[in-house]
């Protein structure tokens, strides 16, 4: 087996990995002896086992921390609006869902939004973002947003030089806009190697469960790596502003780009915990003439497991 194998079958192994954590990350709690057990296995070894030990207990703290921070947003009215972008697989939708996985979706909810149709492409190019911002006591974060316009648009030749042109002049006054209304923005870019994604490309190309994440965008975008490096600098010198400035997440560690975004992002609020009153269960009414009829058996499915 020759060296570039070896590393391809390691980084493999490890997204295999990493996709298995995201449903452990659900069910495990902050438990030394938990988290001894699961880390006791052939496959990994003493420094890996390490690590992922300390990144369990980081994120646990910090979606506690999270909880908080959306407690004080519906106590306060905060209205928060959170850009994540970057190239593909630079693991922009593995932070939005450690962010959003012990949230609730009423307060905390992602904005994906597909390409355009026919009709939103005569629209004013803001105006299908627009219904998508947060009232009062809510956080929206948009997994890609208008900046689609100053990236992918521009690469692939979806807009021409005077659209691309006017949405420079006017992106800065519509989040100068959005800042005078009260809704605080707060822009990400996830910065990753051309390594990084190469290695992140194929281990999808041979991941059976990962390859419905390869588009033909996807790909046309990795021959194309020089022209986004290009538009990522111009856009970043043009709507790097006051009021909403960009911050970049180094992500050729998910693991790590993961922490250091939500550490970051806590930080920009000035958030406390609020006070919630005591919780007590009220007693069960029962009445002596309640009879509970049996459930059809031909509508009950099949225990097979």
């Amino acid at each position: 087996m020759s060296p570039t194998e070896h590393t391809l079958i390691r980084r493999i192994h490890r997204e295999l990995l990493d996709h298995s954590d995201e449903e452990l990350e659900l069910e495990l709690i902050e438990d030394d002896h938990d988290l001894d057990a699961l880390f006791d296995t052939h496959i990994e070894e003493g420094s890996e086992k390490a690590a992922r030990r300390t990144y369990f207990r980081e994120l646990f703290r910090l979606q506690g921390e999270l909880v908080k921070l959306q407690s004080w947003v519906v106590k306060t009215g905060h209205k928060v609006v959170i850009l994540f972008e970057g190239r593909d697989a630079a693991g922009k939708g593995g932070v939005i869902k450690r962010i959003t996985q012990r949230l609730n979706p009423r307060v905390c909810r992602v904005a994906a939004l597909p390409a355009p149709n026919d009709r939103e492409r005569t629209q004013w190019y803001f105006q299908r973002y627009v219904s998508h911002l947060p009232a009062a006591g809510e956080i929206v974060l948009f997994d890609r947003s208008w900046y689609n316009r100053a990236g992918v648009e521009k690469v692939m030749g979806f807009c021409n030089d005077d659209q691309y042109e006017e949405f420079f002049r006017s992106v800065p006054e519509f989040e100068r806009m959005l800042a005078r209304s009260g809704i605080q923005l707060i822009k990400y870019w996830f910065s990753i190697s051309d390594q990084e994604q190469h290695l992140r490309f194929l281990s999808r190309v041979h991941d059976p469960l990962k390859q419905w994440k390869l588009s033909p965008m996807d790909l046309e975008s990795r021959r194309r790596w020089e022209a986004y490096t290009k538009a990522k600098e111009v856009m970043l010198e043009r709507t790097h502003i006051a009021e909403a400035p960009w911050w970049v997440v180094q992500a050729d560690d998910k693991k790590k780009a993961r922490l250091n975004c939500i550490h970051h992002l806590l930080g920009q609020m000035p958030y406390e915990e609020v006070q919630v009153p005591t919780i007590e269960l009220p007693q069960r009414v029962r009445k002596e003439d309640y009879i509970r009829n049996p459930t059809p058996t031909d509508i009950i499915v099949p225990q097979v497991y």
